[in-house]
């Protein structure tokens, strides 16, 4: 694979930190922005994909209605409510 260069511009804070890392690690500073980058493509390209299908499936009615999820959600709070109060 090839490579291209390109600049980033940050603080001098992250910079040290960065070199910090780097060093603790053995690694280079380029290894480390590049494998921060890498996971940050990968995160966002997760989320976008899940963000998709969850449209895609509101587009087919395919959802659960509000009135079910908010008493499930009341249901797990009185859950955890009884479970503190029976420890006190």
């Amino acid at each position: 694979m090839t490579t291209e260069a390109f600049t980033v511009r940050t603080d001098g804070e992250t910079v040290k930190r960065l070199d910090q890392l780097a060093a603790q690690l053995d690694r280079s500073r380029n290894y480390l922005v590049n494998q921060a980058i890498q996971e940050y493509l990968k995160l966002h390209a997760w989320q976008i994909q899940k963000i998709e299908a969850g449209i895609a499936a509101a587009d087919r009615g395919d959802v659960i209605p509000h009135e079910d999820v908010m008493g499930e959600m009341d249901a797990l709070i009185e859950e955890k409510i009884r479970a503190f109060e029976d420890r006190s």
